[in-house]
């Protein structure tokens, strides 16, 4: 089959094309005939070398979000069907191949049936980015009706998401944007509130729209350094979810406010091998609300073919990007 892999750790550029062995058969696997894939920001690291400890062997086939149609079913595999369109994330790590081939080998627990009333464009953009927020808001953060949530990154790939979970689950939603036209996205898709971090200092957002007591809940999608700001917005013995925290941290403030931190890794599944089910799960869930009209996915204005995922990665790297970059497959 051919597909587009990395022999080295480096720019965009590194992905070249090439012939590779047809994925063999498994039990409880399927083989996939990929039709389309999205970047996530743990695609460029893994380019880039950053996570070397979960980099598949080189040459690497790397993207885990994967849309397309089952080509063939291995033995014990009883919820897919050869013709069944499905999505996932399930590969592009170490020990498994990923989307950007023609063929994608994966395991029948971390897919589902793709969403009826999407594309496979649009139903690439989904799993990563769904099941992270899923796992943050619903499974640890247990969300409520009537809690005022707080998302930053409202219009990024896991933001997008985090504010329809939340709305889905009865909550008021305020969301950080860094930009007008990206304000006018947010409430979209379900914000009640979108705050230009750019023109409000946190201070003043949380006495504007929580008497400053701070916000019951903070999703905090940006991470890292960003942890400060979402400690200083949630108020006493309030909860925090983060999904990128690989920095060192002063843990201070979250003492002194009695708070509760949940980090979301959400590849530990796949390299692990542990309850992989339960993402299948969530993606079964999504479906249903994918087709009852209360998730959709947030596409960018650029979308590109498999020769383009150089400029793809470019792309997500510039920083210029709203909701999910999306790559069909063409060779």
């Amino acid at each position: 089959m051919k597909a587009f892999v990395i022999e080295h750790f480096g720019a965009p550029d590194s992905f070249h094309l090439t012939d590779l062995p047809k994925p063999e058969l498994l039990p409880n696997h399927v083989l996939i005939k990929v039709a389309a894939t999205s970047v996530n920001p743990v695609d460029t690291k893994i380019r880039r070398g950053l996570i070397p400890n979960i980099t598949p062997d080189f040459p690497a086939v790397l993207h885990g979000d994967v849309a397309g149609v089952v080509e063939a079913v291995g033995s014990k595999v009883n919820a897919f069907k050869v013709g069944d369109e499905v999505y996932g994330c399930a590969g592009g790590v170490k020990g498994t191949g990923g989307a950007l081939a023609e063929y994608m080998l994966a395991d029948s627990n971390l897919i589902a049936h793709k969403p009826k009333s999407l594309t496979m464009t649009q139903a690439a953009a989904l799993p990563l980015v769904s099941i992270t927020a899923w796992e943050g808001l619903i499974d640890r953060a247990q969300v409520q009706s009537g809690q005022k949530v707080l998302v930053y990154g409202g219009t990024g790939g896991v933001g997008h998401l985090g504010i329809q979970l939340a709305k889905w689950a009865g909550a008021e939603v305020y969301a950080t944007v860094s930009s007008e036209k990206k304000a006018a996205i947010a409430l979209t898709l379900g914000a009640d509130v979108a705050i230009n971090y750019t023109d409000t200092t946190t201070e003043e957002f949380v006495a504007q729209y929580t008497d400053g007591q701070g916000f019951d809940l903070v999703f905090d999608t940006v991470g890292n350094d960003n942890l400060q700001n979402a400690f200083q917005a949630i108020k006493l013995n309030g909860t925090v979810i983060s999904t990128v925290s690989t920095s060192q941290q002063d843990l201070s403030l979250m003492h002194a406010k009695g708070l509760t931190l949940h980090l979301v890794y959400m590849l530990l599944p796949m390299l692990s091998g542990i309850n992989r089910a339960y993402h299948g799960k969530i993606l079964v869930k999504l479906a249903e609300l994918v087709d009852r009209g209360q998730i959709r996915p947030l596409l960018d204005d650029q979308t590109f073919t498999f020769s383009e995922v150089a400029a793809a990665h470019a792309h997500l790297e510039s920083g210029q990007a709203i909701g999910k970059i999306v790559l069909n497959q063409s060779f």
